[in-house]
């Protein structure tokens, strides 16, 4: 039996576009104001069947709402609710501190376990996979109130990965296809500024291109709130100064620099950080690979941006240990 015929108390039979039942809400990511509101995590295309709720986020994290999770665990949704919107306190508890072991088991260390979307009617709180499994188990096995019973079915027949087939079964979606729209960011960025810097210097933006390929390889693009070579380059900057670079290496300048019109920093255009004398490509590539990446700033640098729910901190923990694993 499919996971898909097999969801107990959650649906009665699969989502097909083609029933009366089913609502399905395509949010485009070819239009900027969806996801420039949360930076890159927004719905990309979200079903509702049978009053449930579920999507994909941009980042190709699947999601449910609240009462489909309910459901899932078998468990009354104003009890999970309270437990969700008061984890802060709840996870200082046993109650909590279990499904807290279960959290770091599915590598989920967030410091919320809802997911701040935004919608049509404004700003929606959503549950990832990783979420849903740690509850789910937590339900299943570990609980007292609800329905072990109901849970138990489900997590069995729910692995991580055939979860996350579930909702992109159910809403359609096809993972290649939103990559390449993801990618849209970083190569409107590339041909704005493609010849802006002048001869004999070099930009951080286009020295750590391949940092930004890297990220968005497993999943973090750069977007209007992840701009990672303003980090590099507050970084470096303040380093330059440290060892006088000007007296060793000559002057550094200010050159044009331009965002897609999309972006909001366009309004601002053109924009003018600085760039450096080629002389000192060398001192820029050691202090990027040791102090950067090596020295702890790139992943701390990520990690603030979990906090404020730019990135996921399932791609950013796969994205840090594989970055800075030895070469």
């Amino acid at each position: 039996m499919s996971a898909k015929s097999a969801i107990c108390s959650m649906q009665k039979k699969p989502p097909r576009a083609a029933e009366n039942s089913v609502v399905i809400q395509r949010v485009s990511t070819t239009t900027p104001a969806s996801g420039q509101q949360q930076g890159l995590l927004f719905p990309v295309t979200e079903v509702e069947f049978d009053g449930v709720a579920m999507g994909v986020l941009s980042d190709g994290t699947p999601y449910l709402h609240l009462r489909g999770l309910a459901r899932l665990c078998g468990v009354d949704s104003g009890m999970l609710s309270r437990l969700t919107s008061n984890w802060s306190e709840e996870r200082t508890k046993p109650r909590g501190a279990r499904i807290n072991e279960l959290l770091a088991e599915q590598n989920f260390f967030g410091n919320t376990l809802h997911v701040l979307t935004v919608g049509p009617s404004g700003e929606v709180p959503v549950y990832t996979d990783a979420v849903c499994m740690a509850l789910l188990e937590y339900y299943a096995f570990d609980a007292k109130q609800g329905s072990p019973e109901v849970a138990q079915r489900n997590f069995r027949l729910l692995a991580r990965k055939s979860f996350r087939q579930f909702i992109y079964d159910g809403c359609g979606y096809k993972p290649e296809a939103e990559k390449n729209a993801l990618w849209q960011n970083f190569h409107d960025r590339v041909s704005l500024n493609f010849d802006s810097v002048p001869e004999g210097y070099f930009s951080v933006f286009k020295q750590i291109a391949d940092l930004i390929v890297s990220l968005g390889q497993r999943g973090l693009h750069i977007h209007k709130k992840f701009v990672p070579d303003i980090s590099v380059g507050q970084c470096w900057s303040a380093y330059w100064k440290t060892i006088d670079g000007s007296s060793i290496y000559g002057q550094r300048i200010h050159y044009k620099h331009n965002y897609p019109e999309y972006y909001p920093q366009a309004a601002s255009n053109p924009q003018e950080p600085w760039c450096y004398p080629e002389m000192a490509l060398g001192e820029f590539q050691k202090w990027f690979r040791e102090n950067y990446v090596k020295g702890g700033r790139l992943k701390n640098y990520l990690h603030t941006k979990v906090k404020d729910s730019t990135l996921p901190v399932e791609f950013v923990n796969q994205a840090v240990s594989l970055l800075e694993a030895p070469r």
